[in-house]
């Protein structure tokens, strides 16, 4: 056989290959999904991300027709629990539960091995105010008393959060500012061990969602949202206490970019289901959240849109690393 044949009958054979390829490829998407999926949650067990993921599971699970595995993945303020979605091979087969911090504030601080752009967003799940809690022995019982004790000198309050730039360390780094304080922040893999350090005595308090002092008895000093929330109607607003500011911790599906559509409609349908399923509400009205459903394109451009903000915030308060 001459080189030129031997080249022709090569390309005949890569072409018929990818021929019968196609449709193996268009039958394993429509047959989405044949086996269990990962659910990747960013954070370590007990946190507000993991509460919620555990939450959606079950309904999630039914509505895909498929066990949905949870995988916790904690540490660097979500960042690496997101690397690992981001990198996954964009099957279906591996997804995550992210919230807000790894997505729009992290990438401000250190350099990732992940954008926006390396996800694909399906659908957001929740969206939870964040509340003041404070330590079981705490030597204050509220928001003036914190910050009188933080005022008696340099790092005498010792605060917690999930790690720098999380949405919780920029709420209370915000809340300290405004009101003068220097404080000792101590950083955390996560809400779970961040709670089990408050009730020892290492911190003395930290912000969080509203699910945490529902699984961890801890006191709430006040809330960062537009009014009183109906949990914790005794709890006042940050505007109460004098210092007008809002902010929540926002989560919801993700996925490695490059997902298939199909695929990824299989998934929002499900999602769509699970989060206005009456078993989710159940068990997210036990964590004092409310379930909250935006589509992919417009989760994706909430996101976006708080990227930019938190962007300034961070520059404001001198941590970003532009």
């Amino acid at each position: 056989m001459s080189v030129t044949a031997w080249a022709l009958a090569r390309r005949w054979c890569a072409g018929a290959l990818m021929a019968l390829a196609v449709p193996v490829m268009a039958e394993a998407q429509e047959s989405y999904p044949s086996r269990p999926v990962q659910l990747i949650v960013p954070y370590p067990p007990g946190g507000n991300t993991d509460l919620m993921a555990r939450a959606l599971q079950p309904a999630l699970s039914r509505a895909l027709g498929q066990s949905v595995v949870i995988v916790n993945r904690g540490g660097a303020s979500g960042s690496i629990g997101d690397a690992e979605i981001a990198r996954a091979r964009p099957d279906g087969y591996t997804i995550g539960l992210s919230p807000n911090t790894p997505l729009t504030a992290q990438p401000h601080l250190v350099p990732l091995s992940y954008s926006l752009d390396s996800f694909r967003y399906l659908c957001l799940v929740y969206d939870n105010p964040q509340v003041l809690i404070l330590a079981k022995d705490a030597p204050f019982r509220d928001i003036a008393g914190m910050v009188a004790y933080g005022r008696r000198g340099k790092e005498a309050l010792v605060y917690g959060s999930p790690g720098q730039g999380s949405t919780q360390h920029i709420l209370i780094a915000r809340l300290l500012r405004a009101a003068g304080v220097e404080a000792l922040h101590v950083p955390f893999t996560g809400a779970g061990p961040m709670a089990q350090a408050a009730m020892g005595g290492q911190i003395m308090g930290f912000v969080e969602s509203p699910s945490i002092p529902v699984s961890s008895g801890l006191p709430v000093a006040g809330v960062f949202s537009a009014g009183r929330i109906a949990a914790l109607p005794e709890a006042p607003t940050m505007t109460e206490a004098g210092y007008p500011i809002v902010g929540s911790s926002a989560g919801g599906l993700v996925a490695p970019a490059g997902l298939p559509d199909s695929i990824a409609e299989a998934i929002q349908r499900a999602c769509k289901e699970a989060v206005g399923s009456e078993s989710f509400a159940t068990a997210a009205g036990r964590l004092n959240s409310v379930p909250s459903y935006l589509e992919g394109a417009e989760f994706r451009t909430r996101f976006a849109a708080e990227s930019e903000s938190n962007r300034q915030v961070l520059r404001d308060l001198g941590i970003a690393r532009e």
